[in-house]
């Protein structure tokens, strides 16, 4: 990819992108399945229903306050050459926590106006870390600047709208599904065609993107996983854990990059 010039990489990554919204654009609108919110454990303790579903997201709370702590004050310095470059990466780590908030919000009763809150930081998280990755590799002013406000609002655009459809009766999901599985496309295409970077260590965005991949797979089993494992703990709850390491993995991006320029 070296023979490529700047312009050729980001027109693959633009087309990507088209084809992407193209292909997208040709399907039905989805809507909400009501089934969704029927999940294999909806077992009680201590006066908190869906205990499981509700209480893992702890660790989405945990992840995201501990990544803030360390972006914060001297952190910053210590983890970025520029304290801008923080800026994607704070955003991340409160919508992180926002999840926990959010999520366990809706797992109390589920419903899809619940739902709506759950997935709202989740968009925010992508958006954030699919801007910070373009601020590292192709353009710092733009990953820091205006794309990043781009991206969130682009994220919060397409649940409103996946909302708005739903109060009319003909709910459709596509364009939610565009904000939260095209970064996981994206994200290896960058990093091959923009190999430059400061923060953005490939081995760490493959875990990224491994861990998350893993939780999309424990919650479409959930009731298979809530079987095999005899009762003790459903596939959604543990997609809650599997996807605040993916999370953790980002953090731990960030101390590798940071350590790795220092004992430059």
């Amino acid at each position: 990819m070296s023979d490529l010039s700047l312009r050729q990489r980001v027109a693959i990554l633009i087309g990507l992108l088209v084809l992407v919204m193209i292909v997208v654009g040709t399907l039905e609108p989805i809507p909400q399945d009501p089934g969704y919110h029927l999940f294999a454990d909806r077992r009680e303790f201590l006066g908190i229903p869906n205990f499981n579903d509700v209480v893992s997201n702890i660790a989405f709370a945990l992840v995201g306050v501990l990544g803030l702590f360390l972006i914060v004050g001297e952190g910053r310095r210590i983890l970025f050459a520029e304290s801008i470059d923080a800026r994607p990466y704070s955003l991340f780590f409160i919508a992180v926590a926002l999840v926990g908030v959010g999520s366990a919000y809706y797992h109390w009763a589920p419903s899809n106006e619940r739902l709506f809150w759950d997935r709202l930081p989740m968009a925010i998280a992508f958006m954030a870390i699919t801007s910070a990755t373009v601020a590292d590799r192709i353009d710092a002013r733009a990953g820091n600047g205006w794309l990043l406000w781009l991206l969130l609002a682009l994220g919060a655009a397409s649940l409103i709208y996946w909302h708005w459809t739903e109060s009319l009766g003909r709910g459709d999901l596509r364009f939610y599904a565009l904000v939260q599985f095209y970064p996981m496309l994206a994200l290896p295409v960058v990093i091959v065609l923009f190999p430059r970077h400061r923060y953005t260590l490939g081995r760490y965005l493959a875990w990224v993107i491994a861990w998350y991949a893993l939780s999309k797979v424990l919650e479409h089993f959930d009731g298979e996983v809530f079987e095999i494992l005899g009762h003790t703990v459903s596939g959604h709850t543990l997609k809650h854990l599997a996807a605040a390491v993916a999370s953790l993995a980002v953090l731990q991006m960030l101390r590798a990059s940071s350590r790795a320029r220092v004992s430059l």
